[in-house]
């Protein structure tokens, strides 16, 4: 068995193309080993800025051999009344290069034919790898491309080395210019000298030597550890950033960790402002005490092992201390100016070009999220709260700290409105109603924040859809998919209960437009949309398919409820005997399906034209569940209501047993009909049984 390595050396590639890349070529090499007949182990990446790696162990000398079936005369032809092949079976043979002793004959749907069994060996690794690696570098995807010099050839960055290596010997081929061999690169700075690999074995060690170190895995841990280390010296511990980490770790190819210390008066800045001026602009990362306050200190992580890193230390600090001195600044214009005046100015903040302003959207949050709160029937001094919020939620977009740093959207609002003496919910709920940020994201904690989010959220959908930007594919430049699960999220986490029908035609009639055929359309679009949502959803928690078909296609009109119902249906499926509880309440609804509409039409059941007793039983019976059905719906217990439906299967089973609906008596068929049809209106407060796989 062989081991291969491949390492594409460039010029410094982004950090956040890195992991993707090498993602790409752990999958993409071992589909084209696969689809090679090239058998292989286990295959692991390494990278850094300046180099893209793959190495694959365990891979056979040559391709497995290949057999194949070639289909040769019919029997009739071939062979002759005693068995023995015919001239045409013998060129046959000859020709695919076996044997005619070596024919076999083979059954098919035309009939009995001869087959010839041909093996092709396979081919060298070393001679197949010379075709697969050339496209397989210049295949992986990246989110941008350059080109360079006068070459034909687009990657992340100018590649300026590749080495192949199959044990001991260079795999041939050529990229652009270059042509693959055994040679590698040390670090830019501390060892810019080539490195000339025996066998790919050789690869991690010889680059650790040459202050490289091509595991990520290894880079974090050993720039974790130096991290820590430093912060250790002064009495602290770095604050945890795990996203950072991976960037940082893929902007190095060796850490030097190194502690810097600034001014202690921008401890007075919000600590979110602090770190964020750190974090994003700077790469640092923050230092807090013991007890999570932050200190003084940050920590830059260098790719460059320098002689005297406290001279290195002292660049970082000055560049720091020009930017928290602009942090200082604008957050200190920012307090001077009241929130509403902020929130004025967003009239010459563009929201959408069809939409209008910013400031024309948090008019209409707080119209919609003040509807929303009517219709959950809240006190009015929650109501009030959320609509001065709502009037205040997108002010700090103007801000000049979020104008710096975009990601501090919402938390400045929330601090300028605690500088402001607002409430503590109102505050918090300016920075909730951004929430969740991102799938299975945190949600809003306050009740003002979870009325503002969805309020938000809904005006983005229902904007959206009026205008026809409907997500499409992957396409969703609004992120509409992600604010319609958020919507559905909140509500189920709050156990919010309105009508989703209600809060979209308020939400479209706020954009102005009436009743005009394209709303009607947005406002089904919207429904469809967070119907299908919720069936992700519901999927995602183990739900069948069938059954959240059976639960929306009744209704997803109140949120809570529909996720109750799929749960419940649920449950009831783990009953042994469901199948055939499922199976009777499919013919009911099937049968009204396809019964004509005008005798489906009238549900009145007169007791006078039942032929049977097992009519009767069944409309008492029915009359007594419904009222159980109704009673257990009005109290929210949706598994009781499923249970009172349930009880009804034997009383169905003996109807179908003992009656025929469709008789040719056309005053008894539709008294059945009306029977069924008031059967499957109740079913229809619950799930569509029809559509239960069984």
């Amino acid at each position: 068995m062989s081991q291969l390595l491949i390492e594409i050396g460039t010029e410094e590639i982004p950090a956040g193309y890195i992991k993707p890349a090498l993602e790409f070529l752990s999958v993409t090499l071992s589909a084209r080993l696969d689809h090679a007949r090239i058998r292989h182990g286990r295959i692991q990446t390494y990278g850094t800025p300046r180099r893209l790696a793959v190495l694959a162990d365990g891979l056979s000398e040559r391709q497995d051999p290949l057999k194949i079936e070639v289909m040769g005369p019919p029997e009739r032809v071939g062979l002759d009344a005693s068995g023995k092949p015919t001239t045409p079976a013998r060129k046959f043979a000859e020709k695919v290069g076996v044997p005619v002793t070596a024919l076999s004959i083979k059954e098919t749907d035309r009939g009995r034919y001869l087959v010839a069994v041909k093996t092709e060996n396979g081919m060298a690794t070393k001679t197949v790898l010379k075709d697969i690696l050339p496209d397989l570098v210049l295949s992986i995807p990246f989110p941008k491309v350059m080109r360079w010099s006068d070459l034909k050839i687009g990657f992340a960055r100018p590649i300026h080395s590749i080495c192949a290596i199959l044990d001991k010997t260079v795999i041939p081929f050529q990229v652009g210019n270059l042509k693959a061999g055994r040679f590698v690169y040390g670090h830019r700075f501390n060892h810019p000298e080539r490195i000339r690999l025996e066998s790919p074995e050789q690869y991690l060690d010889r680059l650790s030597a040459a202050r490289v170190l091509a595991d990520i895995d290894q880079r974090k841990a050993v720039m974790t550890e130096q991290m820590a280390k430093a912060a250790a010296g002064v009495g602290g511990r770095v604050l945890p950033d795990a996203e950072l980490v991976d960037v940082v770790a893929n902007l190095i190819e060796y850490p030097a960790a190194v502690i810097g210390r600034f001014d202690a008066k921008y401890l007075n800045l919000p600590s979110e402002i602090l770190i964020t001026a750190m974090r994003e602009h700077q790469k640092y990362f923050a230092v807090v005490d013991p007890s999570h306050n932050l200190m003084p200190f940050f920590i830059a992580v260098n790719n460059t092992l320098a002689e005297d890193m406290s001279l290195v230390a002292k660049g970082h600090e000055r560049v720091l201390r020009a930017r928290l001195e602009d942090a200082q600044f604008f957050y200190q214009s920012d307090l001077k100016l009241p929130l509403d005046e902020l929130s004025q100015r967003l009239k010459s903040v563009v929201f959408q070009a069809d939409l209008g302003s910013m400031y024309d959207k948090a008019l209409r949050i707080e119209r919609l999220a003040s509807v929303l709160a009517e219709a959950l029937n809240l006190d009015p001094s929650t109501v009030a709260q959320v609509s001065r919020a709502a009037r205040l939620c997108k002010a700090d977009l103007v801000s000049h700290v979020v104008t710096e740093f975009p990601k501090l959207q919402g938390i400045m609002g929330r601090i300028y409105a605690h500088a402001a003496g607002e409430p503590d919910n109102l505050a918090a709920a300016i920075e909730e109603h951004y929430r969740p940020t991102f799938s299975g994201g945190q949600l809003p904690q306050t009740i003002e924040g979870a009325l503002l989010s969805i309020a938000d959220k809904m005006d983005s959908l229902c904007g959206c859809f009026s205008i026809g930007l409907v997500p499409s594919g992957t396409s969703d430049p609004y992120a509409l998919r992600r604010q319609g699960i958020g919507v559905l999220q909140i509500a189920l986490d709050r156990g919010f209960s309105f009508s989703v029908k209600k809060i979209i035609d308020s939400s479209l009639s706020l954009f102005g437009k009436g009743q005009t055929p394209e709303n009607l359309r947005a406002a089904e679009g919207v429904y469809e949309f967070l119907k299908n949502r919720m069936a992700h959803l519901l999927e995602e928690a183990g739900i069948p398919r069938d059954l959240v078909a059976a639960v929306l296609s009744v209704s997803g009109e109140f949120i809570p409820d529909t996720w109750k119902r799929a749960h419940a249906l649920y449950r009831l499926k783990q009953q042994p005997d469901f199948d055939t509880l499922a199976i009777g309440f499919k013919r009911v609804v099937n049968i009204i399906k396809k019964a004509d509409p005008a005798e489906t039409a009238s549900r009145q059941v007169d007791t006078g034209l039942f032929a049977h007793e097992s009519e009767t039983r069944l409309y008492e019976r029915f009359n007594a569940v419904k009222a159980e059905v109704l009673n257990h719906l009005n109290q929210e217990n949706i598994d009781a209501a499923f249970a009172a439906v349930a009880s009804l299967r034997e009383s169905v089973d003996r109807f179908f047993d003992d009656v025929m609906v469709m008789v040719d008596d056309t005053d008894v068929r539709k008294n059945r009909l009306g029977l069924l049809g008031q059967i499957a209106g109740l079913f229809e407060r619950l799930a569509d049984f029809s559509k239960i796989s069984t």
